[in-house]
């Protein structure tokens, strides 16, 4: 059953929230949590901290882009079915905007003035990450327990350096979650506004299930659209860990069958890395350039939404189940593990790659470590602390 009470707010007061998100989260997909953290629980208090844990848990464990499945899932619970459509589409538009225009346009971004706005951009990510660490720790890992499981993920990802090895750090913080977290309790407390029930859970999973299996029948003689969409829902339902991860699942979708060249796929993608918003935004830059039926704008379009509709379906079809199972203690207690591994996981994308990406020389790390103070502590807005290091990089060029 679905709860009685109606979502607190509107589909347009979601939308303007995640627009501005969606313009400024530079810093990748584990850096989103930490803006959704600040915006939706310590700024609005849309939801509080256990409900965010709670989803967040959620999004890590389902393939998918896991910040976009919970910018989705905040706008559900905040203003129903068109508030998770208002998330989605603020969060994802501007970089998807940016990511096509780059497509179109790359051939005049080549310069040293480009090149240095792009670095100056990677510099925010560092600030950006620092203080989403910083917040989040202070709250997912309160206690010894937690804060050494949180420096063990950390060391794991960091050492092993493998996409793959986030997937198994957030399976450890489950396992060690009812160990190490015996303190935790459950705390149910406002049940989750959703409109949907088990039920349409239950269809949600049934469409999801149908497209996947149909995505995997061999396209050999169907049209190209065909052929490009399918590819795309196939990557967006089978990738697990983040959007690094996604990278090899889109060469061998659009690089190994010819449809695009190997530099343009590798330029698409450091593009990605400078642009905010969500790592598939980068199937807009791909559909442009591979284009359906002459027309960049409409490849964008349908590599777009086909890559992100398996993991907004299965996080909708998952949240009406997902809240019963949250109110137990054991499952509190795999929840506080994993959200203890997420932090970790925040403090070696801290490291790799955003620190060691794009801090160069010593001049980098005094911009960064101004930046994350004036965003921490002096609380500048996320625009000017963009301003201040995009300027900053592009003074250094010209000096």
């Amino acid at each position: 059953m679905s709860d009685a009470s109606a979502p607190a707010g509107s589909a347009r007061e979601v939308l303007s929230a995640f627009l501005r998100l969606g313009m400024t989260s530079f810093g990748g997909p584990i850096a989103h949590l930490g803006y959704f953290h600040r915006e939706f629980v310590e700024r609005r208090r849309w939801l509080d901290d256990e409900r965010f844990g709670q989803m967040l848990a959620l999004c890590q464990f389902l393939p998918g882009p896991a910040s976009s499945q919970l910018g989705f899932s905040i706008g559900l619970l905040r203003a129903g079915g068109w508030g998770g459509v208002a998330a989605f589409v603020g969060f994802t538009l501007p970089s998807a905007l940016l990511m096509f225009a780059f497509a179109a346009l790359s051939a005049h971004w080549s310069g040293a003035p480009g090149q240095a706005a792009i670095h100056g951009l990677k510099l925010v990510a560092v600030a950006v990450v620092a203080q989403g660490l910083l917040g989040m720790a202070r709250r997912l890992t309160p206690d010894l327990p937690r804060l050494l499981l949180a420096v063990f993920a950390a060391l794991l990802v960091t050492v092993g350096g493998n996409a793959w090895l986030q997937l198994i750090v957030i399976a450890l913080g489950a396992l060690l979650g009812p160990w190490l977290c015996r303190s935790v309790t459950a705390h149910p407390g406002q049940p989750l506004t959703l409109r949907h029930g088990r039920r349409s859970g239950i269809v949600l999973l049934a469409v999801f299930a149908t497209l996947l299996l149909l995505s995997l029948l061999p396209w050999s003689e169907a049209p190209a659209w065909a052929r490009i969409t399918a590819g795309f829902y196939r990557t967006g339902a089978l990738v697990f860990g983040g959007g690094h991860v996604v990278l090899p699942l889109l060469k061998q979708t659009v690089v190994d069958p010819g449809w695009l060249d190997g530099n343009s796929f590798l330029a698409g993608y450091g593009a990605a890395q400078a642009v905010p918003g969500p790592m598939f935004s980068l199937a807009a830059f791909l559909g442009e350039r591979i284009g359906i039926g002459h027309s960049g704008a409409l490849g964008a379009a349908v590599c777009l939404l086909a890559i992100f509709l398996p993991g907004l379906l299965l996080v909708s079809a998952a949240l009406p189940f997902w809240q019963a199972l949250a109110a137990r203690n054991d499952a509190a207690r795999v929840l506080a593990g994993v959200n203890a591994a997420v932090v970790g996981l925040l403090a070696a994308a801290l490291y790799n790659p955003v620190w060691t990406g794009a801090v160069q020389r010593p001049l980098d790390a005094i911009v960064a470590l101004s930046a994350f103070a004036l965003f921490a502590w002096a609380r500048w807005p996320a625009l000017a602390i963009v301003g201040w290091c995009v300027t900053a990089s592009l003074l250094a060029e010209l000096l």
